[in-house]
């Protein structure tokens, strides 16, 4: 899986092996538990590379419990990587 900083290279990577995933599996369960792995890190890669400074930021302030503060820090990055999200968004 593709931790902090995907790039556009291995993003490319992770959308090829997902798409021979779904050509080894039918549509259903199989095929969704067979690929979830590599659709979440493409998802994860894809967001890392179009809103990079949030995603880091949710990363680090939300990868363990904490503070009071730790907490609102984490909800404030989950709400910046949201909107850098929605402004890459069409309509």
């Amino acid at each position: 899986m593709v931790a902090a900083g995907g790039d556009r290279i291995g993003c490319e990577r992770l959308q090829k092996a997902l798409c021979e995933c779904h050509q080894r599996f039918g549509p259903g369960a199989t095929r969704e538990a067979a690929c979830r792995h590599l659709n979440r890190a493409l998802a994860e890669c894809m967001v890392s590379v179009v809103c990079p400074e949030e995603s880091e930021a949710v990363r680090t302030l939300c990868a363990s419990g904490g503070t009071q503060l730790k907490r609102s820090q984490c909800q404030q990055a989950q709400l910046s990587l949201s909107v850098c999200i929605s402004s890459h968004q069409q309509d």
